[in-house]
């Protein structure tokens, strides 16, 4: 029988489990073979971005059976990125121990080949209330729903196609892609249907750019201090806030701070505007905001991408404009709970905590959510280590690696596999981050998740082959099976789950452009409309939810299940996601539980056809109250 040796994610070898603020005393415990006949134990914590490393002698507590435990205290005294292990004087040599699969640890020899993550977050680092426990809906305001309203000063070069059709792809005649064409899609359309978007539970709308900006995803800003015209500019604006706020709904903005439009303000590459853009003038009061190469048609720009000129995020007007007092971070805050910031991976750690005091001076309740597709924990980016959740920088992150997680198990990889990202994730983030992570299965810069599915992949090929593929019968109604195990698996995840509208009425569609095609009013799958209504309610229902721990309690081959756990209640969430029945024996204090969701008739054992789920409910008695 092999020993565990060490765990850091059972409280027996490591406690407290996961990201601790400074100072925080950890305590580590070892279970060693007492044929190694150690003779001493220490523990090695290097400090990432300091570079500093600290040995810590480990004291000898006794022996049980074969084995004995080694333990020490240790106090990480900074806010950083540490990692760990364990090194052993034995009969036998210098022995490590090193991290494995799930954490465990190994006895190797000569050194360490993989190290334990600590994340130690800043003394006083609070995260905002009013997210928590809650649910985003995603807009992407030119295509959800519009009011048929004509509005002032729309450009004349903008085109209106009709609602339901396919979103234009193909390039203009020159062979250029100009995005120039508009479902119409504006804000007061949006506020017409937020009795829709408060009966799924909602609590937080997410708004794709609405500046003024010269393409329909509007991520090519033009003038950060206006609304788009044809939006509805600022009143229209004013009008959805207030509507949404008599509903308990915050919007959150997008923040595009990386780029702007060559046709904008700033640059003026078109000379659409009357000022004097830094490609009209080396004397423009923009000139300083972009890095040219060679003045005028030679500069950084986004990606190669020669429409989106680079900022200088660290440029000192750069930054006065956006995060100086009354600057465009605070002045939008007037009408909004917070920000969504666009590649926050390629802003500067200076823009990042220039932005954070700013937001926070003006409304400490805002939230700040980064765009980071990795674990943002230990990001490296631009050849250094990203601190994005250490206290000074994000409140949270668009949580990827869930989404991978989840679409990887429900097509064929391993739960266990799946488990470990999940379990991953919460080990390395703070849980202050982790109460209010953006737990997304598809966004504007994705495939539709119901394509993502069940869809054959697009392995790379061109918009031709994309907007000519769509789900057949058979697909389409598995994929709508496998959404159903897909949402409910992000509605009980911690975290907050964010919908990409038109998910929840069953759009399919691959990447840009396809993934913006208009929401279908009056044409939605009412089946899946029911489910997300309902999952929204039992996410207002259900207190475990909000903060409640997570404990896995099942993962191999194609099935899964896990634990919600609260002072109050607790929860157990099984799927299964194979193509056979499967048998859970249930944890004691589920057995003869409710049912919320899924069949269960009492009995110490879950019974699950293919492709099924289920939600247990109990109480959490006295005694086991956490």
């Amino acid at each position: 029988m092999s020993i565990k040796i060490f765990d850091s994610r059972d409280p027996f070898y490591r406690f407290p489990f996961g990201s601790v603020e400074e100072e925080t005393s950890i305590h580590f415990r070892i279970k060693l073979p007492r044929y190694l006949a150690c003779k001493s134990a220490v523990l090695i914590v290097k400090n990432d971005m300091t570079g500093v490393e600290e040995r810590s002698n480990m004291f000898w507590c006794g022996m049980e059976g074969d084995t004995e435990c080694w333990e020490v205290d240790y106090a990480p005294s900074s806010a950083s990125l540490y990692f760990y292990y364990f090194e052993l004087d034995t009969n036998s040599g210098r022995r490590f121990i090193s991290r494995t699969r799930a954490c465990r640890g190994e006895l190797v020899s000569f050194s360490p080949t993989s190290l334990w993550q600590l994340t130690v977050y800043e003394h006083g680092f609070t995260t905002p209330d009013w997210l928590v426990g809650g649910i985003i809906y995603q807009i992407f305001p030119d295509s959800f729903a519009r009011s048929g309203k004509q509005h002032k000063d729309v450009p004349s070069d903008r085109i209106i196609q009709n609602w339901d059709e396919v979103p234009h792809w193909q390039p203009d005649p020159d062979g250029k892609i100009t995005n120039r064409h508009y479902y119409g899609g504006d804000l007061e359309g949006i506020a017409s249907k937020l009795d829709y978007i408060k009966s799924l539970g909602v609590t937080c709308i997410y708004l794709n750019p609405i500046f003024e900006a010269h393409e329909n995803h509007r991520y090519n800003t033009a003038d950060y201090s206006k609304v788009d015209p044809l939006l509805g500019g600022l009143p229209a604006l004013k009008k959805l806030t207030r509507e949404a706020e008599k509903r308990g709904i915050k919007l959150i903005f997008d923040g595009v701070f990386s780029h702007t439009g060559a046709d904008s303000i700033y640059f003026n590459q078109k000379n659409r505007y009357n000022s004097v853009g830094a490609f009209n003038s080396t004397d423009s009061p923009y000139y300083s905001w972009y890095a040219f190469r060679s003045w005028p048609n030679d500069f950084e720009s986004w990606w190669g991408i020669t429409t989106l000129p680079e900022l200088r995020e660290d440029n000192e007007s750069v930054l006065r404009y956006f995060a100086g007092k009354d600057g465009i971070l605070q002045r939008w805050l007037d009408y909004a709970g917070g920000w969504r910031l666009d590649v926050a991976d390629e802003l500067p750690d200076v823009f990042l905590d220039a932005l954070r005091k700013a937001v926070k001076e003006k409304d400490d309740s805002a939230v700040i959510i980064g765009e980071v597709w990795e674990d943002a924990s230990n990001k490296c980016a631009y050849s250094y280590r990203r601190r994005y959740l250490l206290g000074k920088q994000l409140d949270s992150v668009m949580n990827y690696p869930f989404k991978d997680a989840i679409i990887g198990f429900l097509t064929g990889v391993d739960a266990s596999d799946s488990i470990e990202i999940i379990m991953t994730v919460l080990e390395n983030y703070p849980p202050q981050v982790i109460r209010i992570l953006m737990n997304l299965l598809g966004t504007h810069d994705t495939e539709r998740i119901i394509t993502a599915l069940v869809g054959e992949p697009s392995n790379g090929r061109d918009r031709n082959w994309q907007s000519c593929h769509s789900l057949n019968s058979d697909q389409y109604r598995r994929g709508v099976e496998m959404l159903k195990l897909a949402s409910l698996m992000q509605f009980t995840l911690p975290g907050v789950p964010s919908i990409y509208y038109g998910d929840e009425a069953g759009v399919q569609g691959y990447r840009d452009p396809f993934n913006r095609h208009s929401y279908p009013w009056g044409s939605e799958n009412k089946e899946l409309v029911e489910w997300y209504t309902t999952l929204g309610k039992l996410r207002g229902e259900l207190s475990c939810l909000s903060e409640g721990i997570f404990h896995p309690v099942w993962s191999q081959g194609r099935s899964m299940a896990y634990i919600r756990t609260d002072e109050k209640e607790s929860i157990l969430v099984a799927v299964n996601a194979g193509d056979w029945d499967f048998t859970l024996a249930l944890p004691e204090e589920f057995i003869d539980s409710s049912s919320l969701l899924g069949d269960y008739n009492g009995g110490k054992y879950l019974c699950m056809k293919p492709h099924s789920y289920a939600l247990l409910r109990t109480e959490v008695k006295a005694d086991e109250k956490i």
